[in-house]
């Protein structure tokens, strides 16, 4: 299903299709990026909500970017927009919004009623809110309340200095409805967008990816795909739900 190429970036060349290993914090289990890079890994990513929360992206532009924090100096890098766990903490994991069919604050309820957990933040509000502004949450390690815009995630990834950066986008649940998802999609469009205005303000030697999203919902996808491409882009990303079992998964990526 995957295209043979070749990424060119300012600190490697990555081989595709390749398997892209996941430093969520800027540190890979079990191995250092020595071994790491002894073993011919190419592509690693990590997260940038994690990094925002800690250390932060002041420490890592201080400390002369991320590739020299985690000790990577001659390997591709790509960070994401961190809205992927934005939106985790109001659905859950991806397999528990299936579960739970997007029910999750219902089936939150039940599970804290059985564990004795408070799953609520501490003022009894929800854990995300979405503006067309951008994106509220409480941080998981002091409870600071804090705001995830187009441009605020931009201007992260540019102290991260990572070679592939990615615009802040919404993630919807896999049930939704047309309207809610159709919402979703034009707001992602409105996100990538302003993303992209703050990207080419200081290009940086950095290459952004959109994400194309729309479900499984093919007209959405399409309209995605014509919008996005009609951006100058430097790559794009197959986002969003991606179906609820393999054979969806396969038929969106065949279609």
């Amino acid at each position: 299903m995957a295209r043979v190429g070749r990424i060119h970036t300012p600190h490697g060349i990555i081989d595709t299709p390749g398997f892209v290993a996941v430093a969520t914090n800027g540190a890979l289990k079990g191995l250092d990026m020595r071994e790491a890079d002894a073993a011919g890994q190419q592509l690693v990513f990590c997260n940038s909500y994690h990094l925002l929360l800690q250390p932060g992206p002041e420490i890592i532009e201080a400390a002369g970017g991320l590739h020299k924090f985690i000790h990577r100096p001659n390997g591709p890098l790509i960070t994401d927009s961190g809205g992927f766990q934005v939106f985790s903490l109001a659905y859950g994991s991806v397999q528990e919004s299936l579960d739970t069919q997007g029910e999750l604050k219902r089936a939150n309820i039940k599970n804290t009623r059985k564990s004795g957990q408070n799953m609520k933040n501490a003022d009894g509000g929800p854990p995300v809110k979405v503006t067309e502004n951008g994106v509220f949450f409480k941080s998981y390690r002091d409870g600071r309340k804090i705001l995830l815009t187009p441009e605020s995630t931009v201007q992260a990834q540019k102290s991260y200095g990572a070679d592939i950066i990615i615009p802040l986008d919404q993630l919807p649940p896999y049930y939704i409805d047309k309207k809610a998802l159709q919402e979703s999609v034009d707001r992602s469009h409105r996100w990538e967008t302003r993303s992209l205005k703050e990207h080419l303000k200081d290009l940086r030697n950095q290459a952004m990816y959109c994400v194309i999203h729309g479900g499984v919902d093919v007209s959405l996808r399409t309209k995605s795909v014509e919008y996005l491409t009609s951006l100058p882009f430097d790559g794009y990303a197959i986002g969003g739900s991606l179906g609820k079992n393999s054979d969806e998964l396969l038929n969106l990526l065949e279609w």
